[in-house]
């Protein structure tokens, strides 16, 4: 397999659905996601995965029980498993590159209309 760079500037352009995440590569049993963000999404927890959000453009405000924390542009947050929260846009459209297992489900322990079983590639 040849090494192929992505531009993020390109990827993000070539999709407009929001919070449906697509896959950018792959990194062993780990996938690099790119996603929009508009509004709020739904409260969830990952039993077993652990996530990174980076935010490439915008700002986010993760959610969390024990009290929210504001993502800008070129920061990221790790979200250990078991941790209940919820990614939202603070902005009309957030970009953010997401860091995550391939057993992750978007939703983790929610099953909603947000819910993607099966992310495409870009």
């Amino acid at each position: 397999m040849t090494p192929q760079k992505v531009n993020l500037a390109e990827a993000f352009s070539s999709f407009s659905d929001h919070w449906s995440p697509k896959i950018a590569g792959d990194i062993n049993d780990m996938q690099v996601k790119l996603a929009k963000f508009q509004g709020k999404f739904d409260w969830h927890h990952h039993e077993d995965e652990d996530e990174l959000f980076l935010v490439i453009r915008g700002t986010m405000r993760m959610g969390l029980r024990t009290g929210d924390v504001d993502v800008g542009e070129g920061e990221l947050i790790i979200i250990p498993h078991g941790i209940e929260h919820r990614p939202e846009a603070l902005d009309d459209e957030c970009h953010v590159l997401m860091l995550e297992p391939k057993s992750i489900l978007n939703t983790g322990n929610v099953i909603s209309e947000k819910t993607v079983r099966k992310p495409d590639r870009i």
